[in-house]
Parts: structure tokens; C-alpha cells; sequence
């Protein structure tokens, strides 16, 4: 059974980091593209990073330019979001999602359950 499980996620104040990670199973990591995505109260989802199959990383969201960074660790199938100078307005439910290879949004075939981030002092 094809599985994305996010975890690390909780309340963190102003300024602080995080690292989110997503966990995959019951397919090959080294093959797929994973996305991670956050939704906030009242918001349509958002694209934020994407890594794909080969490494190669995209910023979807010109907000988290230089503060978010995304790596994957195909031995482990995991892909990791790193948070730094985080800001309340990154509040908000993290998703990844895993495409085929590339990072195309139309691709994004299986997500995970999402975990919650809450920056605020």
C-alpha cells in the first residue's frame, strides 16, 4: 500500500526552525518527485518546494525563498522540509505529495495526511 506519512510538525515561536519530514512506503522513493504543499485557515492550498526524482529543487512559493530548503534521502524514503526563520504567516497544515519524477502539479498523484504548523509567540 502506497503511503506518505508527514511528521515534525507543532508550535514553534517567531524566528524558530522546524523539519518537517515525509516518510514514504510501499513504493520506490528514487522514482517520484515529492512536493510539499500547505494549506492555511480560510486559503487555498500552496505549492512551497518540490525536489525531484533527480535532485533538483524548485521554489513554488517566493515567500520561503531563502528560508525553506527541501533534500530527500532516498535510502531512508524520506524527504525533508528544513524551516528557518519562520514567520506566523507560514501557519498552516504542511502536505507532501509524490508525482513521477518531475515536479508538475498535474502529476501529484498521492498525498500524505498532513501535519500541522503553528508559528506564534
Amino acid at each position: 500500500q502506497l503511503q506518505l506519512v508527514e511528521s515534525g510538525g507543532g508550535l514553534v515561536q517567531p524566528g524558530g526552525s522546524l523539519r518537517l519530514s515525509c516518510a514514504a512506503s510501499g513504493f520506490t522513493l528514487d522514482y517520484y518527485a515529492i512536493g510539499w504543499f500547505r494549506q492555511a485557515p480560510g486559503k487555498e492550498r500552496e505549492g512551497v518546494l518540490c525536489i525531484s526524482s533527480r535532485g533538483g529543487s524548485t521554489i513554488d512559493a517566493d515567500s520561503v525563498k531563502g528560508r525553506f530548503t527541501i533534500s530527500r534521502d532516498n535510502a531512508k524514503s524520506t524527504v525533508y522540509l528544513q524551516m528557518n526563520s519562520l514567520k506566523p504567516e507560514d501557519t498552516a497544515i504542511y502536505y507532501c505529495a509524490a508525482a513521477p519524477r518531475l515536479c508538475v502539479l498535474s502529476l501529484f498523484q498521492y498525498w500524505g495526511q498532513g501535519t500541522q504548523v503553528t508559528v506564534s509567540s
